[in-house]
């Protein structure tokens, strides 16, 4: 039966699955072996019928029963199961944890998942008895992080445990999980013993360059090597195989040849180790790959690689990898699934004396991966700034939660990848057109704070002000320069970049007129003009950061007869507001400068300015809030929506899409529906005239531009005599009319939702109409969607300026609109695609006049429940 591995407390790596009739024999012995104590906890006496009781434990799941098992190398450690009584949404649980397996988390674990599995066949609570005495199960209870409620008085008390998971909840399952997480790395990043297989004297192989770089950094712990055909190798002692190794290395690298791979980590899982580094290629498409995966599952070994160049963690003195050159201790941590990438970064930050609290290449990703790492930094005292090359996304839920959190607290830099995992269809919808593979890869950086750039380059330009500079506290920059053609390019740069050049205080520019010549410019961009030296060009900068209304500094200049004025940018003692220094000429696109960082070119400082503005804003705001909101009804849209895909269809009727947005809230004009010409002339006496006719087409997404559309209807003539002629003109594709009230004129927008089996539910608005395709002015979100988040779709437009601005529309029922869409998108995520076109807006109020609803049966899904990837 398939499951999921997962990481319990101490970092040791379990198999929870689904429990079947295969696994009567596991449960009894479980049962059969625990402690008097724990007998008379879960029985609250003797147990009777222990063999009836494990068949019915390990009974086929299905909608009234439900068990999940931890494995550890597989042997059953604990069970979760549960059975539905006379309530449909209720069901008892119980929970057994074999004594030994006790205190590590596996009764919480085995609770999320059973837990997850009860809410897919719509299970809103479990309920059951636990005695007061019973210490460990009700603190199971109270750190689970979901509501729940126990009796009150006596020896045994009545439980009712809540499934209904809010961020309270996932808040708890991240702590558990970032816990686990960081014991079970501890294996690879800072491991106690490390044996290295595949290690030779050749010193041109790979092998051979990681047991080299492990000596040179000093690692301290106990190393060893392994090779059929040596005993020692550079001093370090050799066994033919790990099998044969004196003691368990916690950590093994693996660098043989790729059909040797398979054998090598089954053995390493045989002798104990806790994690394996697979450096050889060539597993991937294989069932070679396929072999090292299912080994480090069976073992619970937490895998890098294969495909990679291995991990390295300076401040344990750890480089296990064939990276050239030492790898220096510093703030910076690099997760890569790119080998190249990571020595490119590595060489250029080393280059600028920049070093790195940990590197760590997954390479074909089998199990460590980006997320992993982002739990890793979140405590890790010695990363400052995280930096990310992923080229796809195996949870990008989870991954958004995780980087969101650590970028609260520290930068984390990507770099834009073109290659992700959403797959490019035909879109039946305005929305799903411009739910690009880019555009969701980068919503889902901007609403995790991520600073996202597109090369090598510029991420090596943001990470050096990182290291050497604080954040903005805004967007208002002041430019200072020895030469007018530089400050003007920088100044040109900042507003490109979203910048602001503020006026200088009246203080200021009188104290700048004191010290410089009759000829410099003393507005934003400040000229000094090149007569000055590196002394009085320094007192200018003082001059220009303390003004109250500067936020940050670029100092552009030029070297002169006079002396090279950026010599004077040191900026250690220039107090809490960052300055990047420009040297026109400078061979490096960046360099060090005592303090901070000097680039070439003006638009990079401007460019590096806006990147740190931008995610300086971002940390500022709120965190994640969800807004409360009346009129939901998601169990009657749950009903809707799975009755239309139990019928075979995908796209709901117009008047089964009124009636959805209905359960959400969601303001539409006035609707009816009608299939032939009679029952057409019979909804158009209950509407008030004029009436709006609309054809229900098969394939017909411009409704005017195919005739679909009839304005001003006033008698039921008129009405038989339009829908008489849609059905001659569009024959079998005909579904039926619409009738609407009529609106009065307004700005027409959009707002829809494209859903993918990766990325989950993604909102894009813009202006909607006939404007939708000639302008494609849009911004897009993912869900679920803040308040924050809805705030951004509005000011994402081009013309967000113009639509919001003065009054013109009003901004709160927008922003409501779009709310209640990211909760619909939540909380369906059958909906496939769903189109809002047009969503009329005026200065008081907004209708959606048109809309479109298109299904796919997918099963719930718990995008934060605690695995590992399979």
């Amino acid at each position: 039966m398939p499951g999921s591995n997962a990481v319990l407390a101490d970092g040791e790596v379990v198999l929870v699955r689904p429990l079947t009739p295969a696994d009567t024999d596991a449960v009894l012995r479980l049962h059969d072996g625990l402690d008097r104590r724990d007998r008379y906890l879960r029985f609250f006496g003797v147990p009777a019928g222990l063999p009836e009781l494990a068949r019915r434990i390990a009974a086929t799941p299905g909608p009234r029963h439900g068990a999940v098992g931890a494995f550890r190398q597989h042997r059953l450690v604990g069970v979760a199961h549960y059975e539905v009584g006379r309530d449909p949404v209720e069901a008892e649980v119980a929970l057994a944890v074999d004594g030994r397996a006790q205190a590590h988390g596996v009764g919480t674990l085995l609770l999320e998942h059973l837990g997850s599995m009860a809410r897919t066949w719509g299970l809103r609570r479990f309920t059951g008895q636990v005695l007061a005495e019973n210490t460990r199960m009700l603190r199971v209870f109270s750190d689970l992080g979901l509501p729940y409620e126990i009796s009150a008085g006596g020896p045994e008390r009545d439980f009712v445990l809540a499934l209904d998971p809010g961020d309270g909840y996932w808040d708890a399952v991240a702590e558990r999980e970032r816990v686990a997480d960081v014991a079970s790395l501890r294996a690879v990043l800072r491991p106690a013993s490390i044996a290295v297989a595949g290690a030779s004297r050749n010193p041109g192989s790979v092998g051979h360059a990681v047991l080299a770089n492990l000596v040179d950094a000093g690692y301290a712990g106990k190393l060893t090597a392994v090779n059929p055909h040596a005993t020692e190798i550079d001093g370090i002692p050799c066994a033919p195989s790990v099998l044969d190794l004196p003691d368990a290395p916690e950590l093994v690298v693996v660098c043989v040849p790729a059909p040797a791979v398979p054998e090598v980590v089954e053995q390493s899982g045989e002798r104990g180790a806790r994690a394996v580094v697979v450096i050889s290629a060539g597993l991937t498409g294989t069932g070679l790959g396929a072999r090292v995966a299912a080994a480090a599952r069976r073992y619970g070994m937490r895998l890098v690689g294969p495909n990679c160049v291995g991990v390295a963690d300076p401040g344990a003195r750890l480089n296990a990898t064939f990276v050239p050159g030492p790898v220096p201790e510093g703030p910076v941590g690099v997760v890569t699934q790119s080998g190249g990438f990571g020595i490119a970064v590595l060489e250029e930050l080393r280059e600028l004396g920049i070093g790195l609290s940990s590197l760590v290449s997954t390479g074909d990703k089998y199990d460590v991966s980006g997320n992993d790492l982002l739990l890793w930094w979140q405590r890790d005292h010695g990363t400052a700034i995280a930096v990310l090359y992923l080229e796809s996304f195996g949870n990008p839920r989870k991954f958004g939660r995780l980087a969101r959190a650590l970028a609260r607290v520290k930068p984390v830099v990507a770099i834009r990848t073109g290659d992700t995992e959403v797959a490019r269809r035909a879109a039946a919808s305005h929305t799903a057109a411009a739910a690009t593979p880019a555009v969701t890869r980068d919503a889902l950086y901007r609403q995790a704070g991520v600073i996202a750039v597109d090369t090598i380059d510029e991420l090596v330009d943001v990470v050096a002000a990182l290291a050497w500079q604080p954040l903005p506290a805004g967007n208002r920059v002041a430019v200072v320069s020895n030469a007018g053609g530089a400050g003007v390019l920088a100044a040109d740069a900042c507003v490109r970049h979203g910048l602001v050049l503020p006026e200088l205080a009246e203080a200021t520019t009188a104290a700048l007129r004191a010290v410089l010549p009759g000829q410099a410019s003393l507005r934003n961009p400040v000229d000094t003009t090149a007569a000055v030296d590196a002394g009085l060009f320094g007192r200018c900068l003082d001059l220009v950061l303390a003004d109250p209304g500067v936020d940050a500094v670029i100092a552009a200049a030029v070297p002169t007869a006079l002396g090279d004025p950026i010599a004077a940018v040191p900026a250690e003692a220039r107090g809490d507001k960052p300055m990047l220094a420009v040297r026109l000429g400078q061979l490096g696109h960046v360099a060090a400068l005592e303090g901070t960082a000097a680039y070439s070119d003006p638009a990079a400082a401007a460019a590096v300015l806006g990147q740190l503005a931008r995610y300086a804003a971002w940390r500022s705001r709120p965190g994640n809030t969800t807004v409360p909101l009346s009129t939901v009804d998601e169990e009657k849209a749950r009903v809707l929506v799975r009755a239309c895909l139990s019928a075979g269809r995908r796209w709901l009727n117009p008047a089964e899409v009124t009636e959805l947005l209905a359960c959400f809230g969601i303001p539409v004009v006035q609707t009816l529906y009608a299939r032939d010409e009679e029952s057409a002339a019979a909804a158009f006496t209950t509407l008030r005239k004029p009436v709006v006719l609309k054809a229900d087409v098969e394939g017909v997404l411009h409704k005017s531009a195919a005739g679909g559309v009839v304005l001003g209807v006033r008698t039921k003539a008129e009405v038989r005599d339009v829908v008489t002629g849609w059905r001659r003109t569009f024959g079998d594709r005909w579904r039926g009319a619409v009738l609407q009230t009529n609106v009065k004129p307004g700005r027409e927008l959009l707002a829809g939702v494209s859903s993918d089996d990766v990325f989950g539910p993604l909102l894009v608005f813009g202006l909607g109409g006939t404007d939708t395709d000639v302008i494609a002015d849009r911004s897009a979100r993912l869900a679920p969607l803040t308040e924050a988040d809805a705030g951004e779709l509005l000011d994402g437009l081009r013309s967000s300026p113009r639509l919001f601005g003065h009054g013109n529309l009003d901004r709160s029922a927008v922003r409501d609109v779009l709310i209640r869409l990211g909760r619909l998108a939540e909380a369906l995520p059958e909906v496939a695609e769903l189109d809002l076109n047009p969503i009329v807006a005026r200065a008081r109020g907004c209708l959606v006049l048109d809309a479109r609803v298109r299904l796919e049966p997918r099963p719930p899904a718990d995008p934060f429940l605690r695995r590992l990837r399979t």
